[in-house]
């Protein structure tokens, strides 16, 4: 599950690392260079006079709704950006920000509220130039003061995660309604003037009487394409159309938010929402099993045509989706016992038999990118490592671990062994039934779900661990009551999966740094505290160039790899789309996203026709 709250966090994590912007068509004045966007490591893609982006369509027809199964199961907030409360889905749709990315481009952000970005030769002092028709829902103007007031709320009040993305801002100040400055502070990170313009904007005015650090149901004032409808606590939200939205013939707006109402409906399971799609209640599906994309669509909509589906190759890197552990829990301080626990898991036997051999197996934190690790370490990544080595294990130095392939049997002796010669060599000791650790207490554990989803495959883990003697169970529990356990820690097992961008940066530092995994609602999850990391992570931030990124990355991969911090799951090479035929999309799908609330479209013929149908 996605926490709302983040959603303008990761987009300035993911689609912004921001080092040393090279700007095309960007020109000298008064030691300033000024540019219709933002990009690290090479030109922005599109000149100052783009259309629109190349994956919309920009003549896509308005109407219709989107109704979709929430990624939770619950909600109570509509204030998705401190740490308290659980946010409802979908609150991105309604805050504008500074600058938007391309959904083509690693890295990119081209102009929204502000038209315009002026910086100096040091890269530490940024103006921009706002539009002068942003406007909030209410028609009041969108000025700097509320860039300035958004930016220094977030930072004073924000989720921990957002202000560890603002660390380095020293000041922001309105110059004029239409100016903003932001400097920065010396060391800057590299993503971090991107951070500052991937930010929401909220109205100054409408703040000025209520607590932003407090969760509420009260619908916010935004200024985006859509705004809060109609919504009943935990069960569903609606966002409608503005249609007249100050924004909608901009460059980056034009062919996107198509829909008049895009809907999230909230169910326990997702076997519920799943039947509610088929009924109709849902219009589109997206399939996160492949069980039930091999087998699920036998019903009568399927049969006849009303239903379709579709895979869309998937040109993202998967980023890294497994079970892990939490480290703060004595019983997966040992290395040892977290690698003995993975090799429980067959992933042959469940590619096989639960998955229809849809997957390949997560080996690297970078899969399919030029960051993974493969070979043995080149001369210039031993230039990066040996300083590390006494912070290291000695593997680092070798080929990087890979978790070993099974028999496919489900229970391969082989490789039980191993976790038990593992476990030994870590100082447990068989007692009975029971696995003791060294201080002679049971090796039992928690794994912490929100759904039953992941239940077919724990559940033959955990009979390979019992074998062993260790003590394995699943606990389900509700959205909130999951959110609020995962932002204090309160778990010992959980599923995650975490996405990289295609040029690392702050992400690294919220994934594996030690700070990130000490605050409150941090995304590192297991608690990664290593010295050697943190360092590498800190380089990450700092690289100069892609090609220096890349060597940095794939160090970083190696040590992560070596630490055993996770049980790897597996990834797709497509995304699967199952809808009811009311819609029609571009032709092209964008390299990083399909953005399907975006940039697809009500096709009222078609709706027309299958209603017609039924």
């Amino acid at each position: 599950m996605i926490s709302e709250k983040l959603v303008f966090s990761r987009r300035a994590v993911l689609a912004a690392a921001a080092t040393l912007p090279i700007l095309r068509g960007a020109r000298a004045e008064q030691g300033m260079h000024r540019s219709h966007g933002l990009s690290s490591f090479g030109d922005l893609a599109l000149p100052p006079d783009f259309q629109a982006f190349p994956y919309a369509r920009p003549d896509a027809p308005k109407g219709g709704q989107l109704i979709m199964e929430a990624g939770g199961s619950s909600w109570d907030s509509l204030n998705g950006f401190i740490l308290q409360g659980n946010p409802a889905q979908g609150l991105s749709l309604v805050y504008d920000t500074l600058m938007a990315g391309s959904l083509d481009e690693d890295n990119t952000l081209y102009g929204l509220v502000a038209e315009a970005v002026e910086f100096t030769d040091d890269k530490k002092t940024y103006r921009f130039f706002l539009r002068k028709q942003a406007r909030f829902h209410d028609g009041s103007l969108l000025t700097a003061a509320d860039v300035v007031f958004s930016l220094n709320v977030l930072r004073e009040k924000g989720h921990p995660l957002i202000r560890q993305l603002l660390r380095d801002v020293d000041r922001v100040e309105a110059e004029a309604p239409d100016r903003v400055l932001v400097v920065l502070k010396d060391g800057f990170g590299r993503d971090s003037i991107l951070n500052v313009a991937g930010q929401p904007i909220f109205s100054a005015a409408h703040y000025a009487k209520r607590d932003f650090g407090r969760a509420g149901l009260e619908p916010p004032l935004g200024s985006s394409a859509y705004k809060i409808g109609a919504f009943e606590q935990g069960r569903y939200i609606a966002y409608e159309r503005v249609k007249d939205y100050w924004g909608k013939d901009l460059p980056v707006n034009r062919g996107q938010g198509n829909f008049d109402l895009i809907r999230y409906d909230y169910f326990g399971e997702r076997a519920v929402g799943f039947e509610a799609f088929k009924s109709g209640q849902v219009n589109l599906h997206e399939s996160f099993t492949a069980s039930e994309w091999a087998t699920g669509y036998d019903f009568p909509a399927m049969r006849d045509g009303r239903v379709t589906k579709k895979e869309f190759p998937d040109k993202r890197s998967p980023g890294f989706q497994g079970f892990f552990f939490n480290m703060r829990r004595p019983q997966f301080r040992d290395p040892r016992i977290r690698e003995a626990m993975g090799l429980c898991l067959d992933f042959e036997w469940s590619n096989r038999n639960l998955f229809y051999g849809a997957y390949t197996r997560n080996v690297s934190y970078f899969e399919n990118t030029a960051m993974k690790a493969v070979d043995p370490p080149s001369p210039e990544e031993l230039a990066i490592l040996e300083p590390l080595r006494d912070k290291i294990p000695a593997e680092v130095f070798g080929m990087p671990f890979v978790p070993p392939v099974s028999d496919g049997s489900g229970q391969d002796r082989a490789l039980l062994q191993r976790a038990s010669t593992l476990l030994k060599e870590a100082g447990c000791q068989r007692k009975g039934t029971q696995l003791l650790l060294p201080d002679g207490t049971p090796l039992a554990f928690e794994a912490l779900e929100f759904n039953n989803a992941f239940d077919k495959v724990v559940q033959p883990m955990f009979k390979n661990m019992r074998l062993l003697g260790i003590e394995a169970n699943l606990r389900v529990v509700d959205s909130a009551q999951y959110k609020s356990r995962i932002d204090n820690y309160d778990f010992d097992m959980i599923t995650d999966r975490k996405m990289i961008g295609g040029v690392p940066g702050d992400e690294l530092l919220a994934y594996f740094g030690s700070v990130s995994g000490k605050a409150p609602g941090g995304m590192n999850l297991p608690g990664i505290d290593n010295p050697a990391v943190d360092a590498l992570v800190d380089q990450a931030l700092q690289a100069k160039s892609r090609a220096q990124l890349i060597v940095i990355c794939r160090a970083l991969d190696r040590v992560l790899r070596a630490g055993r911090y996770w049980i790897p799951h597996w990834h797709a090479s497509s995304r699967r789309i199952a809808s009811w035929d009311f819609f029609g999309h571009p032709d092209v799908t964008p390299r990083l996203d399909l953005s399907y609330s975006q940039l697809w479209w009500w096709d009222a013929e078609k709706a027309a026709a299958t209603k017609a149908r039924g």
